[in-house]
């Protein structure tokens, strides 16, 4: 069985606390459609996150 996971946005925001959870209750909420979201550090930036949204 595949998986494939699509990447449908992406975006670099100001980096704050409490982003991770906006993220977990997205991800919690929207699961049974088949969304998944991602927060990550910007690598070259930290005071810059990107988020992601990704169709699972």
């Amino acid at each position: 069985m595949e998986s494939k996971i699509e990447v449908l946005s992406t975006v670099k925001i100001q980096n704050s606390p409490d982003l991770y959870k906006v993220v977990d209750a997205l991800n919690r909420c929207l699961k049974d459609r088949d969304l998944m979201f991602g927060l990550a550090l910007d690598s070259n930036d930290h005071s810059k996150a990107i988020f992601t949204i990704y169709r699972t």
